[in-house]
């Protein structure tokens, strides 16, 4: 791997006796990891919509005051306002378990192993393929922030 100006930074070159089936690895690892990550960001989606629907329904129940229908509003306020989304659980609850359960422990996992196998470099994978198909010397090919024409 090159050292140069026009190469890779060392935080994204391979160490030293490292296989290509362990890069090849990580890279998948750290896939899996992207794709938990934006799970997770559905999750906080997930949270933050229903938890916009629940502060509607103040304004459903007003217009539906207003427009004479109490019982409904009433309805609304005892069967759907404050109701758990899953038996004893508000969305923010499900967000912390998977945080707690699943999310923190794969994260934690990633970085053990990256520091084990790869010396703590990430994305050693991506940054092969970056340089294999980048034009070196190209101004909008540099390998790095910092190369010559950025």
């Amino acid at each position: 791997m090159s050292h140069d100006a026009d190469g890779p930074d060392p935080a994204h070159q391979r160490p030293d006796g490292i296989s290509d089936g362990t890069v090849e690895a990580l890279g998948s690892l750290s896939q899996a990891l992207e794709t938990v990550e934006r799970a997770r960001g559905h999750l906080y989606a997930f949270h933050q919509l229903t938890g916009g629907a629940d502060l509607e329904l103040d304004r459903a129940m007003d217009l539906l005051r207003a427009a004479g229908h109490d019982a409904w509003a009433d309805r609304v306020q005892r069967e759907i306002v404050g109701r758990n989304v899953i038996p004893g659980h508000w969305t923010f609850q499900i967000v912390e378990a998977y945080d707690r359960t699943y999310y923190e422990p794969f994260r934690d996992f990633g970085r053990q192993i990256l520091a084990a196998l790869a010396d703590g470099r990430e994305h050693l994978y991506e940054a092969e393929m970056k340089e294999s198909r980048r034009t070196a010397g190209h101004p909008q090919h540099t390998a790095r922030p910092d190369s010559p024409g950025t």
